[in-house]
């Protein structure tokens, strides 16, 4: 029962007292009315309206009436307010807790004090570590990897319930005696992802010899890209030698016409975007040197923020042009090929357009016919000489699906191909991979690995080889729903509650942490 609420020094106290006539003594369970002494238990409760708030409990020590029991006396408890030793309400304990789990202890302390629930950073701690972890319960699937604590030194192992979508325990190091404990203590698990690494496998088979192992598809994508751009940077020297050939690149490079006067700039393109462009810089830079602000200077030429704020930030004029006239087009790429067909003598526009069409330009003929157009009058240079692609690059052409491939690539990736008999059949495999991996079907794996030796692809020879050390869970893995995509997300989490501790949490708490944010 509350008495009275006082308020003093920007806290609120409200002071309270038991109803009840009787205690019950918590070591027997023998009720007394006997009251051996009183006295104020301050308790702190969650902030009312944003101030620290402190209950004023005046709690009763009763004496016990039981002659065998082994107390003497005992104070009495209001349930679900107080317990013994306890210095915060539950509520309270609850929500520090909770901002505890959430933003680590410094920068909870923080909070907390913003919120009228001042806390020192080491009882944050305190509560983190002596909270009960979630009930792991009965799992099905789960999946494994590795973090890392210190990036190339220590690391941990992270078990995810794929179902239930939440970690269920982080065990120190990667080794396969932790985990496989771990997995023989609970026989109801029936999936295992993982990725390539041999302790998970290992400790899957001994700990777990009732489930099914998993690979982690995309990690044997990531293997089967690793092993392509070895390949590509094996034959090179053939996508140089296809890029030296392309029109535009043989001989010396024109010496660009002069711009005739009045509507064309040096590229070719109408003067009315570099008037505009010019025209709008000096009336910026006019108002800008009168004062004016970027704001005020949008309003009076009628122009958005964002152009008035580059216009002003910009070096100078020529840095404004050359961002205005060397946008790129559709067309772009296949402006060498026009050149090369207009110096032949083809000034049939509608011709290259087809032609142009039919190798992968999706725009419309407009800009063909301008382009034309403009070549007739002598004023447009030859192409730049295009730069033989990256291996990389190369690698990330054939390693994406055709349909995705940017309108500009896929000439290119085309051109490659025809220049190079090796990249053509490793184009052809990574193509049936992916279609493989697409729609789940794993039982292709074993054909694909054969037809590999027909081929002198060392690095893939290599890979198809690995392949067959761990088969059966890399079909499952090509074949099943499963992944360890909840996996990999949760180790990104996991780098977020790292830093927060800035790298100096312990184990046992950066576990804690892990366990209870979900």
């Amino acid at each position: 029962m509350v008495e009275v609420v006082e308020r003093v020094a920007g806290m609120v106290t409200p002071h309270a007292r038991c109803r009840a006539e009787e205690g019950i003594c918590p070591h027997c369970g023998v009720a007394s009315g006997r009251v051996h002494d009183r006295y104020v238990r301050r308790l702190a409760d969650a902030a009312l309206s944003g101030i620290k708030t402190v209950l004023a409990v005046t709690v009763r020590r009763f004496k016990c009436m039981n002659a065998r029991c082994a107390a003497a006396t005992f104070a009495e408890q209001v349930e679900g307010l107080t317990s013994p030793h306890a210095r915060f309400t539950p509520l309270l304990r609850q929500m520090l807790t909770s901002v505890a789990v959430g933003m680590a202890a410094r920068a909870g302390a923080r909070l907390a004090a913003r919120l009228g629930m001042p806390v020192a950073k080491d009882t944050l701690l305190r509560l983190v570590r002596s909270h009960p972890e979630p009930p792991v319960g009965r799992v099905r699937a789960v999946a494994v990897d590795d973090f890392a604590l210190r990036k190339g030194d220590v690391y941990a192992t992270i078990v995810v319930d794929l179902e239930a979508r939440r970690p269920v325990e982080v065990l120190p190091g990667r080794e396969a005696a932790p985990v496989a404990a771990w997995l023989a203590a609970h026989p109801e698990v029936e999936i295992v992802t993982r990725d390539r690494a041999r302790a998970y496998a290992e400790a899957a088979r001994t700990g777990a010899p009732q489930a099914r192992q998993v690979v982690d598809r995309w990690h044997v994508w990531n293997n089967l890209t690793e092993a392509v751009e070895k390949t590509v940077g094996a034959h090179h020297g053939c996508v140089k030698q296809a890029y030296a050939e392309l029109p535009g690149n043989r001989g010396e490079p024109a010496v660009p016409p002069e711009p005739p006067d009045g509507y064309l700039d040096v590229h070719g393109r109408e003067r009315a975007l570099v008037t505009r462009t010019s025209r709008r810089y000096a009336e910026v830079q006019e108002l800008l040197a009168q004062g004016r602000s970027l704001r005020g200077i949008s309003r009076d030429l009628n122009l958005d923020y964002y152009a008035v704020r580059r216009y002003a930030r910009a070096a100078g004029l020529e840095e404004l042009l050359v961002a205005a006239t060397h946008r790129t087009t559709l067309l772009d790429a296949y402006k060498p090929y026009l050149y090369e067909r207009f110096s032949q003598g083809c000034h049939n526009a509608s011709l290259l357009f087809r032609e142009v069409k039919a190798q992968g330009y999706q725009g419309s003929a407009s800009p063909v016919g301008r382009y034309i157009r403009l070549l007739r009058k002598g004023s447009i240079a030859p192409p730049p000489p295009r730069p033989t692609p990256k291996p990389r690059k190369t690698t990330a052409w054939i390693m994406t699906h055709p349909d995705n491939l940017r309108p500009d690539d896929a000439p290119d990736l085309e051109q490659v191909r025809k220049a190079c008999p090796e990249l053509d059949a490793t184009f052809r495999h990574v193509r049936s991979f992916a279609t493989m991996m697409r729609d789940l079907r794993g039982d292709r794996l074993p054909a694909w690995i054969d037809a590999i030796p027909e081929e002198d692809l060392p690095h893939l020879h290599r890979f198809a080889h690995g392949l067959r050390y761990d088969l059966d869970a890399i079909i499952a893995g090509l074949s099943l729903p499963w992944n360890s995509g909840q996996a990999e997300g949760q180790n990104t989490r996991v780098k977020l509650v790292k830093r927060q501790g800035y790298g100096r949490a312990n184990f046992d708490l950066l576990r804690k942490r892990i366990l209870l944010r979900t």
